[in-house]
């Protein structure tokens, strides 16, 4: 059990610095709850096979098209190839994004460091290819999932950048589109020098609304209403205004 509320001594219970929920009696020597380790350590295991599967020719280039339109007998693979395929398997990829996350736990862990040719330091010296990477960088985090949700104090953000590359890589393989964004009228937040009146999108892939102008969010069901109240009382003072 968990108590959520502060005792009479002004004590918090601790939450899972992944999810935000409060701990479990048993689980206050850790920093991130048991089902965010279970949920990270499945995507981990998981990021090899679907690389793997994104490392193809005919995913790089599934609905490409030749210049021009129309076959030919030529076999050079049709241009341009997917290029959000090529930005997960390229430099700044899956790889990369699982590598600096081994490379602040072992930071972390205080192990040892290794000097490249030309001064550039890496930590270990099996690294080659992201085909040949990533599944040593997914054994890395695996073995040593269970000491970062104990003991390393930014497994909440490492926990959430995994949940994302997951989603990303597996969207692809699963060739699902993003939902695209819709307009849903300006930004009500009332600044300093008047309305901010951003213009806002709303997506069905997500409940968050966020003005990138001033910053406001919109999360819940009520906030939501309040968003639209707010909208419609604009509206309503600009037509008096007219």
């Amino acid at each position: 059990m968990y108590n959520a509320t502060p005792d009479a001594d002004g004590y918090e219970w601790p939450n899972c610095v992944a999810c935000h929920r409060p701990l479990w009696a048993d689980e206050t020597n850790r920093l991130a709850c048991r089902p965010c380790q279970d949920k990270t350590g499945q995507r981990i295991a998981a990021l090899p096979g679907l690389f793997q599967q994104l490392d193809t020719t005919a995913m790089l280039m599934r609905g490409a098209r030749r210049p021009g339109g129309g076959a030919s007998g030529s076999k050079t693979p049709p241009i341009p190839p997917r290029l959000e395929v090529l930005a997960l398997l390229g430099p700044g990829g899956v790889a990369a994004r699982l590598r600096a996350i081994e490379d602040s736990w072992r930071q972390a862990l205080g192990w040892g460091v290794e000097t490249r040719t030309g001064g550039g330091r890496v930590f270990g010296s099996w690294r080659g290819s992201p085909a040949q990477d990533v599944p040593a960088l997914a054994r890395f985090l695996g073995n040593n999932l269970l000491w970062a949700c104990s003991s390393y104090e930014s497994v909440g953000q490492d926990v959430e950048e995994i949940r994302r590359l997951h989603a990303e890589c597996l969207a692809l393989v699963q060739g699902e589109r993003r939902p695209g964004r819709v307009p849903i009228g300006g930004c009500p937040a009332l600044l300093k020098d008047g309305r901010c009146g951003t213009p806002l999108t709303a997506s069905a892939a997500s409940h968050r609304v966020h003005c990138g102008g001033c910053g406001s969010r919109w999360e819940t069901l009520g906030e939501w209403r309040d968003l639209r109240a707010a909208q419609e009382a604009v509206s309503a003072a600009q037509e008096v205004a007219a």
